[in-house]
């Protein structure tokens, strides 16, 4: 074989293996989409039912997310916290979802929780002020409170929020330092 033929050979494998990379990271990258934050539900390490717990047992969101109306974020309930409760229910302790909450609680572990409502980093959102202002949770998270497994409902991009401050003839938080700093 002539150079030239040799040559064009190893630069075909070279590009060849470029595009079988670039097809198994596409095809895994949509598997791992489907399998896990399919219908931005994704399943989580537990499956926390917030129907059985706010709407059948009507604990307030901010019995569980207690730092939602003094922080920026609403933050995700403590291991700790929930066995404050859950140790004190004999008829559930034996369920499958208590036995991994006991095994992250007994290990000491942090639950490794897949964020639902998961805003850019570029972009800030103050839960705080929005629940100072009255702004009830549905209106960005949806009935949460119906949802067995939580799943976003609104697009929460900046279109959706400035349509929602001007609908609510919201004066400030529309220019760019309030939500990008």
């Amino acid at each position: 074989m002539s150079v030239s033929v040799l040559a064009a050979l190893r630069t075909f494998k070279k590009y060849a293996l470029i595009a079988l990379a670039v097809i198994v990271g596409f095809t895994a990258g949509h598997w791992v989409n489907a399998a896990f934050y399919s219908e931005n539900a994704p399943v989580q390490p537990i499956e926390f039912s917030h129907k059985i717990h706010a709407q059948d047992n009507e604990i307030p969101c901010m019995h569980c997310h207690v730092h939602v109306a003094r922080s920026i974020n609403a933050t995700v309930p403590s291991v700790n916290k929930c066995m404050n409760c859950h140790r004190n229910m004999p008829g559930v302790w034996e369920t499958p979802e208590i036995v991994k909450l006991r095994g992250y609680w007994e290990r000491q572990e942090p639950i490794p929780w897949i964020k639902v409502h998961d805003l850019p980093d570029f972009a800030y959102f103050p839960h705080k002020r929005h629940i100072q202002a009255g702004v009830d949770c549905a209106n960005c998270h949806g009935d949460v409170a119906g949802m067995d497994r939580v799943k976003q409902v609104e697009p929460l991009k900046m279109q959706w929020c400035l349509d929602c401050h001007n609908e609510r003839q919201v004066e400030h938080g529309r220019d760019c330092w309030t939500c990008h700093k």
